[in-house]
């Protein structure tokens, strides 16, 4: 018997672990799905069985043609109809001046951060709406909405998949298809990505934030959750998360971010 899928392309132990997790939990069957460290892809999956879940492991890179798409023609016909899809793929190349942004940086900012969820939509959007349902959620980030100095890769990337999500949302949405855009607008306690990018200044990090001065990837998982379940008489495009004490990105200034740190 098909499984109903839910599948993460970008499947760390940050948020799409956790969402993966939160899924399998509600009955899905969780694809996860990440481009390198198969061991740590096979120990989302083991935990994730382990606690009586149904999972399973893809390695895939998402700049390569058609790697998205046969992802979603084997998990169909192999497991069952993707009911709910997370792109969760970052695109930071770091914080660098003009000069120092190459054409290919700039480009792979938007590979990854833009034409990747692109192709995952034209591949399952149309799939969904022939069934008249389906959650198609994407994880942003607070350069969606603003640039900022060294940014303009990320920015340019970023803002063009929150402008993908509005385009998607307003052609699936009266088809059946939840389309939603979740800008995070802090750092995540994720020893995978973050903290791979702060190394062994990572532990003292976390101290300087304090308790839960760091997004929770388990918590967002929640908020995940309920988007994806929300009845159609209420459903939720755009929501941004950040933690209690951390002004919001429309609210921010250096005076406040000095005082803040």
């Amino acid at each position: 018997m098909a499984e109903k899928v839910f599948l993460v392309i970008g499947a760390g132990a940050g948020i799409g672990g956790h969402a993966a997790r939160r899924f399998a939990a509600g009955g899905y069957h969780a694809v996860l799905a990440r481009r390198s460290d198969e061991e740590g892809l096979q120990r989302l999956v083991d935990g994730i069985v382990a606690d009586g879940g149904s999972a399973s492991g893809r390695l895939i890179d998402a700049s390569l043609p058609d790697t998205i798409e046969d992802l979603i023609d084997d998990v169909e016909r192999a497991i069952g109809p993707v009911e709910a899809a997370l792109f969760n793929l970052g695109a930071q190349i770091g914080n660098r001046p003009l000069a120092a942004t190459t054409p290919r940086m700039f480009e792979l900012g938007w590979r990854l951060a833009t034409f990747a969820p692109y192709r995952l939509a034209r591949a399952l959007l149309p799939r969904m709406a022939e069934r008249g349902r389906g959650a198609f959620l994407v994880t942003s980030a607070t350069a969606a909405v603003r640039g900022n100095s060294g940014q303009a890769s990320h920015a340019a990337a970023m803002g063009g998949r929150r402008m993908l999500c509005q385009s998607l949302n307003a052609e699936f949405a009266p088809q059946g298809v939840h389309v939603a855009h979740i800008l995070i607008d802090a750092a995540v306690d994720a020893p995978d990505t973050l903290g791979k990018m702060i190394g062994d200044r990572w532990d003292a990090f976390k101290d300087r934030m304090g308790e839960d001065g760091l997004v929770d990837p388990g918590a967002v998982a929640e908020t995940y959750w309920h988007i994806a379940h929300q009845p159609r008489s209420a459903w939720t495009f755009e929501a941004d998360i950040r933690p209690y004490r951390d002004v919001p990105w429309w609210n921010d200034n250096p005076i406040t971010a000095i005082e803040r740190n």
